[in-house]
């Protein structure tokens, strides 16, 4: 009869097992759990368990809050090789879930595609439009954040043969639709690093949004937040900060996985 677990050869390193035995603990039935839960489920002694998720939590891994434990989207960096056969949606949709669930709003992931953004992630919380968004809803890029961040990374040429071909008719009242003022909102979110919109594509909607890129510095994608115009600037900065966060760890993964344009 085979042993389930193998008997430990002279080159194992028990606290290598053990942090990797507390990683698996979590699943989607226990994607967070208390310390007493994780030493229960792993068999280890409390005061080992309390020193691997310190650890854990100190390189990133894992994430504290009211004295339960999550895995953070940086757990994905451990299978590198697992990303290199991963489609960017793949990547970025436990990056979108963890940042929707810190903020309570949807997130979304898109790439431009002639004059228009296409949703090809999404995690939504609640209906904020009129109109449904799923993956494949498109929109007009010029009167979203995440139609902007992609422009403004076009080449020149890129970016005329854009304003030729788009059709610029406002959504709302609200929305720049002018081509020498597009020009300049995307001049400053190509030298800020992000975009903001405020009820240009339907009244009573914001977004945020942030740029993707690969291990070459392309734009390959925008992740956004979409959320209602209530907040307070304090929160919108909040909700920046987070996003960004967000967008530079799909990044670092996009550019392990060989992601191109």
């Amino acid at each position: 009869m085979v042993s389930e677990k193998p008997e430990p050869g002279d080159q194992y390193v028990q606290s290598l097992a053990r942090g990797l035995s507390v990683i698996t603990a979590f699943d989607a039935q226990h994607p967070e759990m208390t310390l007493s839960e994780v030493a229960a489920r792993t068999g280890l002694s409390r005061a080992t368990v309390r020193r691997l998720l310190l650890t854990l939590a100190e390189l990133g891994f894992v994430r504290v809050l009211d004295n339960r434990f999550t895995l953070t989207p940086r757990i994905l960096r451990l299978g590198t090789a697992y990303l290199s056969g991963l489609e960017l949606p793949q990547i970025a949709q436990p990056y979108l879930e963890q940042l929707s669930a810190r903020l309570g709003e949807s997130t979304s992931l898109a790439v431009l595609d002639g004059t228009d953004i296409v949703y090809v992630a999404r995690v939504a919380t609640r209906r904020i439009m009129t109109v449904g968004i799923t993956v494949g809803t498109r929109f007009p890029a010029f009167a979203t954040a995440m139609g902007r961040v992609l422009l403004s990374a076009l080449p020149p040429s890129g970016l005329d043969d854009y304003f030729t071909r788009a059709d610029l008719t406002p959504p709302t009242p609200r929305a720049v639709h002018d081509e020498a003022s597009l020009r300049e909102i995307l001049t400053m979110t190509r030298a800020q690093g992000w975009a903001y919109v405020e009820e240009e594509l339907e009244r009573g909607l914001c977004s945020l949004a942030a740029p993707v890129v690969n291990g070459s510095g392309d734009v390959v994608a925008a992740v956004n937040v979409s959320t209602t115009t209530h907040h307070d600037e304090s929160t919108v900065d909040r909700y920046r900060e987070a996003l960004l966060a967000t967008a530079a760890d799909i990044s670092e993964d996009a550019a392990a996985a060989g992601v191109r344009p």
